[in-house]
């Protein structure tokens, strides 16, 4: 009996049995396989970078206790028994100028920090309500100029055209504006408007809030030109032709489409912002054209005690060291944000 050819490229071998796929593989996947790897935003991605920076993480956590500190200063102040414009006419010597008694400026368990010169007042809670003061400018101008000059910004790197020629001609005049100097020169225009008695008195919350929107006038081009230049790539992208194919508005495509992948600079954008701003605040209430007392404030503070330097350095020392940290925290932890955000940087 002759045996039947098979065809070419085939074998003796049983066909598979119904319900079994053909294509199952015969021997199980080895235990030593490595998983499957699972995909990461860059949201987690630049957390965990900055998580891994131990500068930017101890800047974030002396950071986070000057806003708590800020935050708490009314509970502070009445655990200490003493506010910042309460003075302890007992603790310094009217013999001697009214100099603080005892050592390093008067320091004791009533006055944790002393007292000042001349008035009495506790150190401490002058510090921590003036730390109140820097940190609301600080943020409340750094939050102003960023939304201010991301709408700026998007509108002159969407549109074009004479509408991006004149906002960039705006952008260069402020730019170009000495920020100090022409607050300085405001400062009496602005004062005689805000009079509110007789008396040639001035709001104090009035002149925080035209204070802040000084700060942030000037702040808000730098923000403005970081957005214009990444709204001039972004608006070539595909994902922007095809919204304007679906018949999407230039209000859809600017704060639908534009703006959240302008999250990074933004952010970066406002964590610089932040000390400029509180350094900036402390220079006008040293040179006597920021905050009117009797809001206390640091820059007010290093003012008044460099008048008693001599007498009482730690009337200066207290307040100066203090605003040097809390500045060189938030830098700190504005390179890290901007590193962590920026896939490019160069990171040992």
């Amino acid at each position: 009996m002759t045996q039947q050819p098979q065809p070419i490229g085939t074998t003796g071998a049983s066909p598979p049995v119904v319900g079994e796929s053909a294509h199952e593989p015969s021997s199980p996947r080895p235990t030593g396989a490595a998983p499957a790897v699972a995909g990461r935003s860059p949201a987690r991605m630049a957390w965990e970078r900055l998580g891994r920076d131990r500068v930017s993480l101890v800047a974030a956590g002396i950071s986070v206790i000057f806003v708590v500190v800020a935050i708490i200063a009314p509970l502070l102040t009445a655990i200490t028994g003493w506010g910042p414009i309460t003075p302890d006419n007992k603790a310094i010597d009217p013999n001697s100028g009214n100099y603080p008694l005892g050592s390093f400026g008067g320091v004791s368990f009533n006055h944790l920090l002393g007292v000042e010169p001349g008035t009495g007042y506790d150190l401490f809670a002058r510090v921590v309500y003036g730390l109140r003061t820097s940190l609301v400018v600080g943020f409340s101008s750094a939050v102003i100029s960023t939304v201010l000059g991301a709408v700026l910004g998007m509108a002159a790197g969407y549109f074009g055209s004479w509408i991006d020629s004149v906002l960039s001609r705006v952008m260069d005049i402020f730019l170009a504006f000495p920020q100090l100097l022409f607050i300085i020169a405001l400062t009496p225009v602005i004062q005689a408007a805000l009079q509110t008695n007789e008396h040639g008195g001035t709001n104090e919350n009035l002149r925080l809030l035209v204070l802040v929107i000084n700060i942030a006038a000037f702040a808000w081009a730098y923000t403005a030109r970081l957005v214009r230049g990444q709204v001039l790539s972004l608006r070539e992208r595909e994902f922007i032709d095809a919204a304007k194919i679906m018949g999407a508005g230039w209000g859809h495509i600017l704060f639908r489409q534009l703006l959240p992948n302008l999250w990074a600079p933004l952010l970066i954008s406002f964590a610089l912002a932040v000390p400029q701003n509180i350094t900036t605040e402390a220079a006008l209430s040293y040179l006597g054209v920021g905050v009117v007392p009797p809001n206390p404030d640091w820059g007010a503070l290093l003012s008044d005690a460099s008048q008693f330097f001599l007498q009482d350095p730690a009337y200066l020392f207290i307040p100066g060291v203090l605003l040097l940290i809390l500045v060189l925290a938030f830098n700190l932890l504005g390179d890290g944000v901007r590193d962590a955000l920026d896939p490019r940087a160069n990171r040992s």
